[in-house]
């Protein structure tokens, strides 16, 4: 649950890995090229799966060589891991635009988060498809994640936790394992809407999955 000005804490853990990244290029042309492979592997990554995707394509793709690609990324891994965090602050943040704070009732706010995240799960649903391959593959990538799903319910239990105090949801509700079944709801859905190909228009998704939200926590 997103505030009324659609702000992510700046403390969310990182889902990107780059404990390993090289220092990065200090020269135009070296930020021109380092782009151009991150941009060509999630292409390649994208149009092949992360496991059957071949290293030697990425760099073919950016119109360069496996030498240059190697002066950059020390793997194919590596350059995953920048490709997650081009993509990172997007998926943060994904743009809930601003609620008139006279306005921004807790169900509004609900709406406007729950349609931003589908938006930008749409645009970025290949990609999720490669997140979850990783997921089931990676176990140092399923401890990040797991890390970064529980940031983001701490995070969204705090919302509760004060509608609680306010006296405008179930107080009896465990606010942090609330946060996570909801998130999680919403997450499954997307998941299945963009990744797995149901049918569902948007409109209807986003009242659908903020409707139980909202039942959920007993809203008036």
């Amino acid at each position: 649950m997103r505030d009324s000005r659609g702000e992510v804490s700046p403390a969310m853990p990182p889902l990107a890995d780059t404990s390993g990244f090289r220092l990065p290029p200090t020269t135009a042309r070296g930020v021109r090229t380092r782009a151009a492979l991150i941009a060509a592997a999630r292409a390649v990554f994208e149009r092949d799966g992360y496991l059957d995707s071949r290293l030697v394509d990425i760099p073919a793709t950016a119109g360069c060589s496996t030498g240059t690609f190697y002066a950059y990324f020390s793997s194919k891994e590596e350059v995953l891991q920048a490709v997650i965090e081009a993509a990172e602050l997007e998926m943060l943040n994904p743009g809930m635009g601003r609620l008139d704070p006279q306005e921004a009732s807790p169900k509004l706010v609900i709406e406007a988060s729950n349609r931003a995240y589908f938006l930008v799960y749409e645009k970025n649903a290949r990609l999720m498809l490669i997140l979850e391959q990783l997921a089931a593959s990676n176990p140092k990538f399923r401890a990040l994640r797991a890390r970064r799903t529980h940031a983001f319910a701490e995070r969204n239990a705090r919302s509760i936790r004060e509608l609680q105090q306010q006296g405008l949801v179930d107080p009896e509700l465990d606010a942090v394992e609330a946060s996570l079944a909801l998130s999680w709801m919403v997450s499954r859905m997307a998941f299945s809407v963009y990744c797995l190909g149901e049918s569902v228009p948007l409109d209807e998704l986003v009242f659908v999955t903020s409707r139980l939200w909202a039942n959920a926590l007993q809203m008036p």
